[in-house]
């Protein structure tokens, strides 16, 4: 496990999210030094401070500066819960297409030889590099492959992905909530 990845689990924005809260934290520093300077100002001039346009500016930058945190919060949070529902639907996708595939491979009766061939294409991988994954010659994985689409009625692996991702778009992967 990375520490990218470690970070991912800690902390729900990830490490775009961490990195967000402690530039607020920085902000929030900043914030507060400006506003104790400001009351600083304030306690030693008094109600003149109102009559000092580069104090009355600085106390302006101030409460804007915690106005823009507390919109930086929101908007993280909100990016937070936003990251959070697009996690679970890409994993709702994945369990359907890994549920679909496993369908097609039952239906085509794929041996537990070319259910391995078959998911190692999907993936994308080539023929060298299936039959070293396999720890099987090349023109083994061929031949696995061949069975394959003929047990799936297609030409070849454009096809067998095409048929795929065509079944898996054609209904909603969740259904309508009433």
């Amino acid at each position: 496990m990375t520490m990218r990845d470690d970070v991912e689990n800690r902390f729900p924005g990830g490490a775009e999210g961490l990195g967000l809260a402690g530039l607020m934290v920085l902000q929030g520093g900043c914030a507060a030094f400006f506003l104790g300077d400001v009351v600083t100002d304030f306690s030693d001039i008094g109600h003149q401070v109102l009559f000092e346009w580069h104090l009355v500016l600085e106390l302006l930058a101030s409460i804007t500066l915690v106005l823009a945190i507390a919109l930086e919060g929101r908007m993280l949070m909100r990016l937070i819960r936003r990251q959070a529902h697009f996690r679970r639907g890409l994993s709702v996708a994945s369990g359907a297409l890994h549920d679909l595939i496993e369908a097609y491979f039952d239906s085509w009766a794929l041996t537990a030889a070319e259910r391995d061939v078959a998911t190692f294409a999907i993936k994308g991988l080539s023929n060298a590099e299936i039959a070293q994954m396999r720890g099987s010659a090349e023109g083994t994985v061929k031949a696995h492959l061949n069975a394959i689409y003929r047990k799936a009625g297609v030409q070849g692996r454009g096809a067998l992905l095409s048929m795929l991702v065509e079944d898996l778009m054609q209904e909603p992967l969740i259904a309508p909530q009433t």
